[in-house]
């Protein structure tokens, strides 16, 4: 009797197509031959052969289905790993590109910042160009050196560093910002309050042409953002650096294109009037 069964395993398992074959073609006999007498039984009973016939029709597709996945198991079990392992692949290949998708769909949601604006990304600074569902397009800026001017350079930037990263939408400086710089001097006995005096009366000869505009569009930016800015005045404060020297530090709001110009202006008033009264 084993032997006898262990004979038909092997005769299945080498001839799994015939097989597959015969069984549904004998499971279908099996079907039409079971309707065909009790339809023939029940003639007078319209309700009984439909059941029993539905009955008999999902049995024996059951059967059918369960023969199959028993004689194709091993293939089936080997299909369904390659499957899995394509998946895990397709999914590992394109990481980065589900990434970049999903960082499309969060500025969609979010809207962090529109065509045209400045931006930090990752401390890339630059004007949004373009933005697709990849990657978005900065023209750079040069913000290290606070020069507030374009440097020719393109940036390509993956979507997905917004997911991962922080955003800064700098739109608010392009058209006038708070511009800090510094001057430092050897320590000497120097009156730094009249040339502190002096300096200050100079920043605000320079910034009085666009001084009640600037004032105006603080406003505009503390009722944005909420925040009190107190910066549409000159200001310069004095103090000393950890090696001892002095250094001044002169704040304007002015606009974004003057900023540059306006430092090297005080700049050279500052060296102008420190020189003179060296000699």
């Amino acid at each position: 009797m084993d032997n006898l069964s262990t004979l038909l395993t092997q005769l299945i398992s080498s001839h799994k197509l015939a097989f597959s074959f015969l069984l549904i073609i004998l499971l279908l006999i099996f079907r039409w031959a079971l309707i065909r007498v009790i339809r023939q039984r029940n003639i007078l009973d319209s309700e009984s052969p439909r059941r029993w016939v539905n009955s008999i029709t999902n049995l024996t597709t059951l059967l059918i289905a369960a023969g199959l996945v028993v004689t194709w198991l091993p293939e089936i079990r080997l299909f369904a790993l390659s499957i899995t392992a394509f998946a895990v692949a397709i999914v590992l290949a394109t990481r980065e590109f589900i990434q970049c998708l999903v960082g499309s769909l969060y500025l969609a949601s979010s809207r962090a910042f529109s065509i045209g604006d400045w931006v930090c990304i990752n401390d890339n600074y630059g004007e949004v160009v373009t933005s697709d569902w990849l990657s978005t397009t900065l023209l750079e800026i040069d913000m290290i050196s606070n020069k507030y001017e374009y440097t020719g350079k393109t940036l390509i930037i993956p979507n997905n560093l917004f997911v991962s990263g922080t955003v800064h939408n700098l739109n608010f400086i392009r058209r006038y910002v708070l511009h800090t710089f510094s001057i430092t001097m050897e320590p000497e006995k120097t009156d730094f309050s009249s040339l502190k005096l002096k300096l200050l009366n100079n920043a605000k000869e320079y910034c009085k042409d666009f001084q009640e505009v600037a004032g105006r569009y603080g406003n505009l930016i503390e009722k944005r953002l909420g925040i009190q800015l107190n910066n549409s005045e000159p200001s310069i404060k004095i103090g000393t650096t950890d090696l001892g020297k002095n250094i001044l530090t002169i704040s304007i709001f002015c606009p974004t294109h003057e900023a540059t110009n306006i430092e090297q202006k005080l700049t050279e008033d500052f060296m102008r009037i420190y020189y003179e009264r060296a000699e």
